[in-house]
């Protein structure tokens, strides 16, 4: 069982810096991809970040250049560097690790971010 804690939201101005942590449980932790996604009031779920067990990272175009992913194994942390924040980031963004062994998705409950001046 992997239970996911996301913190770290909040307001920020426009082109301010936040940074989201996320907690994990379980054993799955260090082999499996582990990402953020965000969720805008009327807007699918979208991709923002993940990070590979092989250490690979991939980035959706629109914070290319402005977001970081990262993680530690050994304290099952992955964290989410948002900097030059803009109105069209805010959302809620959630956690997410997909299991390697059953392919199943577990989810964090979320952490609204707030861009406005």
């Amino acid at each position: 069982q992997v239970l996911l804690v996301e913190s770290g939201g909040g307001l920020v101005q426009p082109g301010g810096s936040l940074r989201l942590s996320c907690a994990a449980s379980g054993t799955i932790f260090a082999i499996s991809t582990v990402g953020w996604y965000r969720q805008a009031p009327g807007n699918q779920r979208e991709l923002v970040a993940l990070s590979t067990s092989g250490g690979s990272t991939n980035y959706a175009d629109s914070v290319k250049g402005r977001f970081t992913i990262s993680r530690d194994n050994a304290k099952r942390m992955v964290w989410l560097q948002m900097n030059s924040l803009k109105p069209e980031d805010a959302a809620v963004y959630y956690c997410n690790l997909k299991s390697p062994r059953t392919n199943k998705d577990y989810w964090g409950q979320g952490t609204q971010v707030t861009v406005s001046s």
